[in-house]
């Protein structure tokens, strides 16, 4: 058999979409214009809710600033090599030496990118001896990387800490009398469903079983916690997370990420991430730059305030007016309906179209089948009126899916 009839037979979930006339407005939508609350669609204005730049620092003057300063003084290519090798520079380090500071952690490491710098983590941290316990709800990123691993590994229910015990004690039998030991893996915000690991618990369980726990805290980093220092902050656990991971995509508004811990653990991943130690080092205007937004984030809490006015607002207003939001606890906002695919299509449209709201929309096979998932992600740069005018969307669009409107306009999905 051909290797590419499959890629022929089975585009995939997303793929058979591809050249159709979904691709460019639910697959792949173009969003135009500066990085705001409000952002063009097709040339429409529309109210914003799917980006993740959490404390609104994409288009901050001075982040502009920063952001321009540091590549007329630089350029894209310096420093040119790994870190390794070639690419080291005392701003890299520096960086570093901040961001461990930020999170109560004694040494930090830079890494170019969140999704694969977690994959290699993950794969540079375990040996086929070793065993994985890992949230059955983890991001792709941790999912990809346990597939790596030529070892055992187990997923426990999300955020089930009975199922969690019961996975370690499989754990714990297959390492016994080996040199091997297991990794648990959770996220601090769950992206998807918006709620907060479980961490405190699952730190709890140190007293029980012998286990080294990594987060992900893409989601959680510089937006929750006293000093936005993420979940674990917020947790008051810290101490007890042996690998913390989170990235600059989210509230950093920018490209990098950066592992923390003990100095022995950033060491052995600084020659060891083979993602790291054979790929170009994180270019000199993201480093500089991240330090001014972590500057930012570390001096004041202004735009964390201001997010979480936005968060409160339309997470209390939605539950107001009835609709399920979960469990959330973070800035992830979740609206769980019921309908087809083709219903979520012609609902989004309406949205959009009607309403000037665009939002994310998850269908499955992420979620069961029946279930429609809209996902808002709230901003510093949000305004009330823009949660007002979404809140009436919502309003107007649940209407129209109870009385079975968008039965009939799935034809055209």
């Amino acid at each position: 058999m051909d290797l590419f009839a499959r890629i022929q037979n089975d585009a995939g979930p997303f793929g058979k979409y591809a050249g159709t006339d979904k691709e460019g407005y639910f697959l792949a939508p173009k969003l135009e214009g500066p990085i705001a609350n409000r952002m063009m669609f097709q040339g429409k204005e529309v109210v914003c809710w799917s980006v993740n730049n959490y404390l609104g620092l994409a288009n901050l003057p001075e982040i502009r600033k920063a952001d321009t300063d540091a590549t007329a003084d630089w350029g894209l290519a310096y420093p040119m090599g790994s870190r390794l090798m070639t690419g080291n520079t005392s701003q890299h380090e520096q960086l570093e030496t901040e961001l461990a500071s930020f999170v109560n952690k004694e040494s930090a490491v830079l890494v170019n990118f969140g999704y694969q710098g977690i994959l290699s983590a993950i794969d540079c941290l375990v040996t086929r001896r070793d065993v994985i316990v890992y949230d059955a709800e983890s991001h792709a990123c941790i999912v990809d990387g346990v597939r790596l691993h030529m070892g055992k590994r187990f997923a426990f229910e999300h955020n089930d800490i009975e199922s969690l015990e019961k996975a370690l004690i499989r754990a714990e039998k297959l390492v016994e009398g080996t040199e091997g030991g297991i990794l648990v893996i959770s996220e601090g915000v769950f992206g998807m469903r918006g709620d907060q690991g479980k961490l405190r618990e699952i730190v709890a369980l140190k007293e029980k079983y012998n286990f080294r726990l990594m987060v992900d805290d893409a989601h959680g980093f510089g937006v929750l916690g006293a000093t936005g220092a993420g979940a674990c902050e917020e947790q008051g656990i810290m101490d007890g997370i042996d690998v913390y991971f989170a990235t600059f995509a989210k509230s950093m508004a920018s490209i990098g990420a950066f592992f923390a811990g003990d100095l022995a653990l950033t060491q052995y991943l600084r020659y060891n991430m083979r993602s790291q130690i054979f790929a170009k080092s994180l270019p000199m205007p993201f480093v500089v730059s991240a330090r001014k937004r972590l500057a930012m984030i570390r001096e004041s809490t202004t735009q964390k305030d201001k997010l979480w006015t936005i968060v409160n607002a339309l997470q209390s207003g939605l539950k107001e007016r009835g609709f399920d939001i979960g469990y959330t606890n973070s800035c992830v906002t979740p609206v769980y309906m019921k309908g087809s695919v083709e219903e979520a299509l012609a609902l989004v449209h309406d949205m959009r179209e009607n309403h000037s709201v665009f939002c994310s929309i998850v269908v499955y096979p992420v979620i069961p089948k029946g279930m429609i998932l809209l996902r808002l992600i709230p901003t510093a740069s949000h305004t009330l009126e823009d949660v007002q005018i979404t809140l009436e969307a919502f309003s107007a669009v649940a209407v129209r899916l109870k009385a079975g409107d968008y039965k009939v306009e799935a034809a055209n999905f």
